[in-house]
C-alpha cells in the first residue's frame, strides 16, 4: 500500500483536510430536480455511497459527518437528475470498491469496520487497489460529490437539519444584512431556511 500524507485516509481523513477544499464548492455544480428516495442507485450501491461519505467525513466531537448530513441522498439524485451522464462510471466505481472490499478482507464494503474502510479507502485514492484501475479517479469525484452533498443547499437532499452549514460556519442565505450584522466579533444569527423554502429537500 502506497504511503498517504497526513490529512489522507490513512489517518482516517481528518475532518480538516476534507472540509478545507469544501469552500470551491460552485454553487452551479449543486444543482438538481429534488426527489424523495434513491433512485439512480439500488439499495446496494447507496449502502456503498454511504458507507464510503462516512468515512470522508466522519463524525465526531465537531458535530455529525457526510453520512448523517445526508450526502448520499445527494449524490443519488445528481445521479439521477443533473451528473445522470456520469452514472454509468459511477456504479462501476462502487462496483470495483465492493469486489476490492470482499477480496481483501472477505466482506462487503459497507459491512466492513471504520479501520477496514478506511484502508480500502487508502488503497483506492493511492492508485493501489487490484483490478481498479480507475481508482484515483473515482475517489476524487466521489469526495468532491460528498463535500457538494455535505455543505450544499438542504434542497438537494443533503446537509440535513443545516448541520454542514453549522460546522463551517455558514449562516445561511440571506437577502439583506443589517447594520448589527455587519458589526465586528458579532456572531452572525444562522438563518435555518433553504432558498427553496423551508418544505424543500427533507
Amino acid at each position: 500500500m502506497l504511503p498517504m500524507p497526513e490529512d489522507s485516509v490513512s489517518s482516517g481523513i481528518s475532518r480538516r483536510s476534507v472540509i478545507a477544499s469544501a469552500a470551491i464548492v460552485p454553487i452551479a455544480a449543486i444543482r438538481s430536480a429534488a426527489q424523495a428516495a434513491p433512485t439512480a442507485l439500488s439499495a446496494d450501491e447507496f449502502k456503498i455511497v454511504d458507507a464510503f461519505a462516512d468515512r470522508l467525513i466522519p463524525k465526531d466531537e465537531n458535530g455529525p459527518g457526510a453520512s448523517e448530513c445526508g450526502a448520499a441522498i445527494y449524490i443519488d439524485r445528481v445521479l439521477a437528475g443533473f451528473n445522470a451522464s456520469e452514472k454509468t462510471g459511477f456504479r462501476q466505481g462502487l462496483a470495483s470498491t465492493d469486489a476490492y472490499a470482499r477480496t481483501v478482507h472477505g466482506a462487503a464494503f459497507a459491512e466492513l469496520s471504520a479501520d477496514k474502510r478506511d484502508a480500502v479507502l487508502t488503497a483506492i485514492e493511492g492508485g493501489s487497489a487490484e483490478g481498479f484501475p480507475t481508482s484515483r479517479a473515482f475517489f476524487t469525484r466521489i469526495r468532491r460529490l460528498t463535500l457538494e452533498g455535505t455543505f450544499s443547499d438542504p434542497y438537494y437532499g443533503g446537509n440535513k437539519g443545516f448541520a454542514g452549514w453549522d460546522l463551517i460556519g455558514y449562516p445561511g442565505p440571506r437577502l439583506a444584512v443589517g447594520p448589527d450584522d455587519q458589526k465586528m466579533k458579532i456572531q452572525i444569527k444562522p438563518v435555518r431556511m433553504s432558498v427553496w423554502g423551508n418544505n424543500s429537500g427533507h
